[in-house]
């Protein structure tokens, strides 16, 4: 606090520039704010905040805090003014609190309605000549409840920035405008559900509370219909205190029937926060509020896809394969089993004849007793979890060059640097959330954007420069940048001297990267890598955020180690808004890794070679620990074919399909002599099991999380385990003991107190330090500090310099020839994740997106003959996949792009995907892939229906445009009206002012 305000005759501290209304919220003064939001600021349509001002009516939500200002809440002009500003919102809404399923304490006209001691509107309720909105899947819009608020307008256009949402000021009857007056399900609604989460009242709401969040709230239309005439009726006489008080009581005993969990969202490695309410076994809705992530922000998927949790599909029992297929079993028969199998096998041929793979989508805990149960009770270190798959060569290029395998800095640093650079990410798709905070800050702010990509996503049609260099070029337009930053003396000489060791070996690597020869290898202009060069170098900290279209190739790691090379370069670390983002994939991705779960360390990527460390873990495990370093996943499959890996465990992930080259997966998975795989789902990977375990998805456990910025977050359990399954730390404690382990957790609180001890990078981890909302992100020092950003006192090398790391490029062994002549790209889609076991289970997403499909450009269907829906096969040497086309201008000339959402394992992306890795980590070149086209039919239904949100067309506007409002012949600034006094007196029956 660095100034003072006068507040009522009270002196007391604030911020300079701050909005008034926090000042006031803060000091605990009871003042309505219908629209006001703090993560959407000032949106001034409701004028129910103002305050007199050196004797001026104000609105305090748009009124920025200076020195001395004198303020005043209650005196009688001021609370006059917002009586009648209230009055005109009631005339947009019918007040039926006691049968409302929003009555749940959180509606703002309710609480206001109370605040103001209304008894009587003036303006009576006017109903708007439209009808309920029910097209989307997942939530619906009321016209008749909807108070014109602007919350959902200002929340989609300026927060989620979809700028889908608008209102029509200008109309008679003004409304809500998804996409200037389509069905929302015709719109380019994306479902991110912004726009309900913020809305003050009902006239969003999810369907999935409709009819079940109050004690009376699922009466026949009729009834229903009823009861809000008797409200209305009793309003005239009685007034609106005794019906706010019967509302209140039916509120109250909701408490006992409806619970709110906080949980962490189970898809992508944003690290969402939450609340989820349930009834029951029902999820009514998932209510973001204050996570330290996310804030009120979701994507379709955090907010609205859950039906996997209560799926029929579940596994609820162990299974147990026999002559004609699968049995169900008793967990004691499975457990005894499964240590059966493992001892024998182990007698046999030696502990490394086992391997494990750990789950990206379980938790900490879980990760870190698969590891533990490999190590200490197995033997190996065969360890891996499917960071393989996707970003251990980020994770090796940052250890190679500032000694940290996660992201520098928070999504908080994103959002505030000057530059922002995506390389290969499609962040809108990939992490909504994220991408925006850069969406944000782009539009509202003026920060910079440069996306480098095959596609133009989302991200690359905002961008302020959208490079297309050829397939698998980064490396190379990357060090050409470096060495021009070089050339022309632009590099931080003071950050290099001070902090980075080995300068000059590092640019005597870049000779050869002149900007001629990127242009030729690139197909980047010259000039264009000028401008890039001199965006970063004269930029306010730049970060560069990059994902699968980087890692997933040849020379992953050599790329990542570019990208850290050229921030070094530039002095963009050490500081807040600018550094390296590798891009997490999946929810716990970090954290699997941060775990142990990798075949050469343990936890905090503690090498098992080293002594000491060896010596820390054998005091409290009381064994040795393997030291050979064990099989990646990549390695797993080639030693089934080799016949020297005999059995796998696999939690949690979807193997057979997700690592490339499946038909080779396949192969290798049918040859093993004995298979456990432990799952939600009955995947595809489990076909090929001898032993099934069911497992608990995330609602149905407690545990930790740790996203992408290196947040560690605490889950609750919601639901009890569904049937017979268990949470996976249950099912691995169970397999331990059945092999002798005497393990003893009854917590997973125990499990992290274990981790903490072991781990100086968890050091100071508790549960009751991320108790509810709270957060840490490592290292967390044994005091429980943590470190939002990395490096402020330098590097985690023995100097505490960082350093230029010599990198190499390694070009792609698979490009487009003569047979196989179109470059094969693959990657996610907004709408579900991963292969989709979980979102092909809710029928919303599932109607929005069928299957999977493939981009095809318009100038290759013309030459090819095919059109959207046309059926093809693609070829390439691995493997063929039949499926439907969408002609798209998202992609260019040869290039194809594939969805790696299925429902059909036969379609999966990794059919076409070859054995060929990252020379460094084994992470598969997904990327790297040639195939050709075989039309198959000409005319098919289309892949993609109508109501896909990529087929609206949004309408941009700075935000909810209050101005217009102003402009409105019937608009009065509420401090103008000649009969306040006579409102006032009508709406209340005692005013409370001065």
């Amino acid at each position: 606090m660095d100034t003072r305000v006068t507040l009522n005759g009270v002196s007391v501290p604030a911020r300079s520039g701050e909005w008034l209304v926090e000042v006031i919220n803060r000091h605990g003064l009871e003042l309505p704010q219908v629209c006001y939001h703090p993560q959407l600021g000032p949106v001034q349509t409701c004028d129910t905040c103002l305050v007199e001002v050196e004797g001026q009516l104000v609105r305090s939500c748009a009124t920025r805090v200076a020195p001395a200002l004198s303020v005043r809440t209650e005196t009688t002009a001021a609370v006059q003014a917002r009586l009648a500003a209230f009055d005109k919102l009631l005339g947009n809404h019918l007040l039926y609190c006691t049968v409302c399923d929003n009555n749940n304490g959180n509606c703002e006209v309710h609480n206001t309605t109370g605040v103001l001691n209304v008894q009587h509107q003036v303006i009576p309720y006017h109903p708007k000549p439209f009808a309920i909105d029910n097209s989307n899947p997942f939530y619906r819009y009321d016209p008749d409840q909807c108070i014109l608020c602007g919350r959902c307008v200002e929340a989609c256009q300026n927060l989620q920035v979809n700028e889908t949402l608008s209102i029509n000021w200008e109309d008679a009857h003004p409304r809500v405008l998804w996409d200037g007056g389509k069905p929302i399900d015709e719109s380019s609604c994306v479902s991110c559900g912004h726009c309900v989460s913020v809305c003050p009242c009902n006239a969003l709401m999810e369907k999935s509370m409709l009819g079940e969040a109050g004690l009376a709230t699922g009466l026949p239309q009729p009834v229903f219909q009823q009861a809000v005439d008797l409200v209305k009726a009793a309003e005239p006489s009685i007034g609106y205190r005794p019906i706010l008080q019967i509302s209140e009581t039916e509120e109250a005993m909701r408490e006992a029937k409806n619970k709110r969990t906080k949980t962490v969202c189970t898809y992508c490695g944003v690290g969402c926060s939450f609340e989820i309410w349930t009834d029951n076994r029902h999820i009514l809705k998932v209510e973001p509020t204050h996570g330290p992530a996310n804030g009120v922000s979701t994507c379709i998927k955090g907010k609205f896809n859950w039906d996997h949790v209560n799926s029929t599909a579940r596994l609820t029992t162990p299974l147990i394969r026999g002559e004609g297929g699968f049995r169900e079993a008793s967990w004691d028969e499975a457990l005894a089993l499964i240590a059966r199998r493992f001892t024998e096998i182990r007698q046999e041929s030696g502990p490394d004849a086992l391997a494990f793979i750990a789950s990206s989508k379980t938790t900490n805990e879980e990760g870190f007793l698969m590891q533990k149960l490999a190590r200490a009770v197995i033997g190996t270190n065969n360890m891996d979890n499917c960071s393989r798959y996707c970003q251990s060569p980020a994770t090796m290029g940052l250890w190679r060059t500032v000694g940290h395998g996660g992201d520098s800095g928070s999504i908080t640093d994103i959002e505030s640097a000057g530059l922002v650079i995506g390389i290969g990410t499609n962040t809108a798709e990939s992490h909504p959330v994220l991408a925006t905070r850069v969406k944000r800050a782009h539009k509202l702010r003026g920060q910079r954007l440069i996306v480098a990509d095959l596609r133009e996503h989302e991200m690359a049609t905002r961008a302020d420069l959208f490079v297309k260099p050829n397939p698998g070029t980064d490396f190379v337009w990357l060090n050409a940048v470096s060495r021009y930053i070089l050339d022309q003396g632009l590099e931080h000489r003071g950050f290099i001297e001070r902090w980075v060791n080995d300068f000059g070996a590092f640019r005597d690597t870049l000779h050869d990267y002149t900007l001629e020869h990127a242009e030729n290898v690139t197909g980047i202009s010259q000039d264009t890598l000028k401008q890039i060069a001199h965006e970063i170098v004269t930029a306010d900290g730049t970060c560069i955020l990059w994902a699968m279209g980087v890692t997933q190739q040849m020379g992953g790691s050599e790329t990542s180690t570019a990208i850290s090379n050229l921030l070094l370069l530039t002095g963009n670390y050490m500081r807040p808004g600018a550094g390296s983002y590798p891009l997490r994939g999946h929810n716990n991705v970090q954290g699997a890794s941060d775990m142990g779960a990798m075949p050469d360390r343990v936890t905090g990527y503690q090498r098992v070679d080293d002594p000491e460390v060896r010596a820390r873990y054998q005091a409290i495990w009381g064994v040795e620990l393997p030291t050979n370093k064990g099989l990646d996943n990549h390695q797993m499959v080639e030693a089934i074919h080799a016949g020297t890996l005999r059995t796998m465990y696999i939690k949690g992930e979807e193997m057979s399909i997700v690592d490339s080259n499946a038909n080779h997966v396949d192969a290798a998975l049918e040859k093993l002599d004995f298979f456990v795989v432990q799952d939600v789902f009955f995947s595809h990977t489990a076909s090929f099991a001898d032993v099934v375990l069911p497992a608990s998805p995330s609602l149905e456990k407690d545990g930790t999380f740790t996203s992408t910025e290196r947040r560690i977050q605490r889950l609750y359990r919601v639901f009890e385990p569904m049937g017979q399954s268990r949470p996976d730390w249950q099912i691995i404690q169970g397999v331990a003991n059945a092999l002798g382990a005497g393990w003893t957790y009854t917590h997973p609180s125990q499990i992290m107190d274990e981790i903490a001890s072991l781990t100086p990078l968890y050091a100071g981890v508790t549960y009751e330090r991320l108790e509810g909302f709270r957060s840490l992100q490592w290292p967390v020092h044994p005091d429980g500090s943590d470190t939002p950003l990395l490096f402020v006192d330098g590097f985690p090398f023995p100097d505490g310099k960082a350093r230029f790391y010599p990198a190499r490029w390694v070009p792609p062994v698979e490009p487009p020839d003569q047979e196989y002549d179109l470059h094969f790209n693959n990657g996610r889609m907004l709408e579900h994740f991963h292969e989709g076991n979980m979102t092909f289970k809710s029928p919303g997403t599932t109607g929005k997106v069928p299957g999977t499909f493939l981009e095809v450009s318009p100038e290759l269907a013309r030459e090819r003959g095919v059109r959207s829906g046309s059926v093809v096969r693609l070829v390439s040497r691995h493997g063929a996949v039949r499926l439907p086309v969408l002609v798209t201008e998202r992609v260019f000339g040869h290039q194809l792009f594939m969805p790696m959402n299925t429902q059909d394992a036969a379609q999966a992306v990794n059919r076409l995907t070859g054995s060929h890795a990252d020379l460094s980590t084994h992470t598969p070149a997904y990327k790297d892939t040639a195939v050709r086209m075989e039309v198959l039919n000409v005319d098919g239904k289309k892949p993609l229906p109508p109501t896909n949100h990529r087929f609206g067309h949004p309408t941009p506007q700075r935000g909810v445009e209050v101005e217009r409002k102003w402009g409105r012949a019937d608009y009065t600034f509420p401090g103008d009206l000649p009969d306040l006094p006579q409102i006032a007196d009508e709406m209340m029956e005692t005013a409370g002012a001065d």
